[in-house]
């Protein structure tokens, strides 16, 4: 073998494990939650009484969405608020809705450096509706993307948590967390969400901040 192949070959092997590494740490790295937030004559946490139901009545019931449900009445009664035998009962009706999409599939480039399109705000737009056929609909962004060469899928997943009051049916807060990840597991994403959207609750209305959550734990 002549000293140049030797050099080829070298070059070659440390390529590819560069690209091993990027791969691996796409797959470990957390997402972000971006979390907006809306409230008017939200009451202070004083005992009021509150209910937590589904959204999409088609969830009503569901044991899935009652595990979710109880994440999310377990970080309001940690805020003040006191749950309520029954939505009847209730004095602040809680709404609560979740989704994840069908992902969609991102290919890496081979160079040196980053792209500017790393940038997890470039190009921010909108998705079109979730792929369980939830209610809302959230923007995108790819926080994977650099210069080595893999491809990967990312899923756009979010919550929607709206509290109005019972006794004139007033609305008194909306808030939404996003977040893109690798994962689309909803036993996993729901509870990071919902921990992104009591974080500082409830927040400067009209304001959008970022939640860094942790990285899914592999799965065997």
């Amino acid at each position: 073998m002549k000293p140049n192949d030797n050099q080829a070959l070298r070059r070659l092997r440390i390529g590819a494990v560069a690209i091993l590494m990027m791969a691996v740490a796409a797959c470990a790295s957390p997402f972000k939650a971006d979390v907006s937030r809306f409230q008017s004559q939200l009451p202070p946490p004083q005992g009021q009484t509150f209910a937590v139901v589904a959204e999409d009545p088609s969830l009503a019931g569901g044991i899935e969405f009652g595990q979710y449900a109880s994440l999310v009445t377990d970080q309001m009664a940690s805020l003040g608020y006191t749950p309520a035998a029954s939505p009847e009962q209730a004095q602040l009706i809680v709404r609560f809705d979740y989704g994840v999409d069908n992902g969609r599939e991102r290919v890496r480039s081979t160079g040196i450096g980053r792209s500017p399109y790393w940038d997890p705000w470039y190009g921010y737009g909108r998705i079109g509706f979730y792929g369980r056929g939830g209610p809302w609909a959230y923007g995108w962004y790819d926080p994977f993307f650099d210069n080595s060469v893999t491809s990967y899928t990312v899923y756009t997943s979010g919550i929607e948590l709206k509290i109005d009051r019972k006794a004139d049916g007033k609305r008194l807060f909306e808030g939404q967390a996003e977040a893109v990840s690798t994962s689309n597991h909803l036993q996993y994403l729901v509870p990071n969400l919902v921990e992104a959207m009591f974080t500082g609750f409830p927040g400067n209305s009209g304001e959008t901040t970022r939640i860094t959550v942790a990285p899914e734990k592999s799965r065997n």
